[in-house]
């Protein structure tokens, strides 16, 4: 699999759309059932965030709901712009648009303790941090070429892996639950069930995955499945679905006008920048999967689209755009790789969005169900991420420096969540994200190492050299007389024709 990378970011973005695999066209019913399944892998995520910040603000069940919708349209939106595209919007990639995780931390800080008004205040910073991301964006496209394979592929690498603990999160739960407004252990928290659950649903799509009729679905009917089941268990709460309003068009600013505030526009302009960074590594990622050109210009065609529709967000009560992982994943496990089978997925997004009950026939699938996908999910991005390092030299150079020093950086905030505590906020914000962690230091690195200082190290230390193994010179001359060396005991044992050589680094 290729991937052709352009710098000069002058070439088109569009050719024949019988050479490029983004363009295959499926037919209606097997655009909609891999939409669908689009739908599906990124569902949690994207209802996750207006959850957490409606909690924050104290917003009552059906402010939530309402919060829910709007990322839901905005999402659907978002994701037709990046896959369809306009002119100079849109990198026409199978990418998934979703509310972005980056952005919680900060938005809580926004909102502190003044409800609805912080509110107004987070949409007017992201209003302002994402005019500012769209000034930007010619720099952060012509930053392609420092994204070479070492690069490309040990940030694909780290976005499967940060991603396994949404997926164990799905399924465990949370460690606490609020009740009659006390904070007090989950009870089904790591339950047998629940794991059980999961492991019926990860199952349930390897099984699938064997059939070559259904192994494209695998995973929209390994989440069928697994939901059925969980019904019969009675861990599926449908009451929701009849409570929910058919059809709900977002009405614009229902929390009030946007309110501009300085510090919370610095604030959100980092989460914009590390936002941007983990795009420009998603659009790299599933060009990678799909096996398709990626150039400067269409990397800026991606992010105009990200940044526009995070633009647009605040008024229709949503928040910050980004490319989501996990649909790369899906993209790499199914081997779809049709922009138009997402675009199909976005327009569900929004008739979702309209319609807050079928919304929530979706929010059925319990986290569990969810998770058991999401293993597989995660992995095959993870996978994809050693497939591309693969066709990485590492002989005469250090690049397996700059490929362990940046996956141990995009796991430190996986492992260890409060390792950068006490630096201060805005490195918090760019480094508490093991995506944006490894892609600022795989880049800095492959610049260190390969463009600013190029070059073949005289004596590369025993890191850089692996692998091979390096071989010392007197050994290289005993297998040159046709010796062997023997590895059975601590000291090499160095024989020329059966009979034991002394190693001349005894003397040293």
């Amino acid at each position: 699999m290729s991937h052709n990378i352009s710098t000069t970011g002058t070439t088109p973005t569009s050719t024949s759309s019988t050479t490029r695999p983004e363009d295959e066209r499926l037919g209606l019913g097997r655009t909609f059932g891999y939409g669908i399944q689009h739908i599906l892998a990124m569902f949690g995520g994207v209802i996750a965030v207006p959850l957490i910040v409606g909690g924050a603000a104290g917003l009552e069940p059906a402010e939530k709901a309402l919060l829910v919708a709007c990322g839901l349209f905005v999402s659907g939106l978002a994701t037709l712009l990046q896959t369809l595209g306009v002119p100079y919007f849109g990198s026409q990639l199978p990418l998934v648009q979703g509310t972005s995780f980056a952005a919680v931390s900060t938005i809580l800080a926004i909102i502190g303790d003044d409800g609805t008004t912080g509110l107004q205040h987070v949409f007017g910073a992201i209003i302002a941090a994402a005019a500012v991301g769209l000034v930007i964006t010619p720099f952060f496209a012509r930053v392609v070429r420092f994204f070479p394979a070492v690069v490309t592929g040990s940030i694909i690498t780290v976005i499967g892996l940060s991603l396994m603990p949404v997926a164990a999160g799905w399924i465990t739960g949370q460690a606490t639950i609020t009740v009659d407004g006390e904070v007090v252990d989950n009870p089904n928290f790591a339950s047998l069930e629940n794991i059980g659950l999961a492991l019926f649903t990860l199952l349930v799509v390897l099984i699938l995955s064997k059939i070559p009729t259904l192994s494209r679905l695998a995973v929209l009917l390994g989440l069928a499945v697994g939901t059925i089941v969980a019904l019969l268990l009675g861990k599926v709460d449908v009451t929701t679905v009849g409570a929910a309003a058919p059809f709900a068009f977002p009405q614009p600013f229902a929390f009030g006008m946007p309110l501009f505030e300085v510090g919370a526009i610095i604030s959100m302009v980092i989460v914009v920048l590390v936002i941007m960074v983990e795009t420009t590594a998603d659009i790299l990622a599933v060009g990678e999967v799909v096996g398709t050109k990626v150039d400067a210009r269409r990397v800026g065609n991606g992010l105009r689209a990200d940044m526009g529709a995070s633009l647009i967000a605040p008024l229709f009560n949503a928040f910050p755009a980004s490319a989501f992982a996990q649909n790369v994943g899906l993209v790499a496990l199914t081997g779809i790789k049709s922009r138009f089978a997402v675009a199909a997925g976005g327009l569900l997004l929004v008739l979702l969005g309209l319609s807050p009950m079928a919304a929530a026939v979706f929010s059925l699938i319990p986290g569990p169900v969810l998770g058991g996908a999401g293993i597989v999910l995660f992995g095959s991005v993870a996978a994809s991420g050693v497939r591309t390092l693969s066709k990485v030299s590492y002989q005469g150079n250090n690049n397996l420096v700059i490929v362990a020093t940046s996956i141990a950086f995009g796991l430190i905030p996986v492992v260890s969540t409060n390792f950068w505590h006490a630096f201060p906020a805005w490195f918090v914000t760019i480094f508490h994200s093991g995506i944006s962690s490894a892609a600022i230091v795989a880049v800095l690195l492959n610049l260190f190492f390969n463009v600013f200082l190029p070059g073949t190290p005289e004596e590369p230390d025993n890191l850089a050299a692996a692998p091979p193994l390096r071989v010392q010179t007197t050994e290289i001359q005993v297998l040159s007389q046709g010796g062997t060396l023997d590895a059975s005991s601590y000291e090499p044992d160095l024989r020329v024709d059966g009979t034991v050589a002394k190693d001349p680094r005894d003397e040293a």
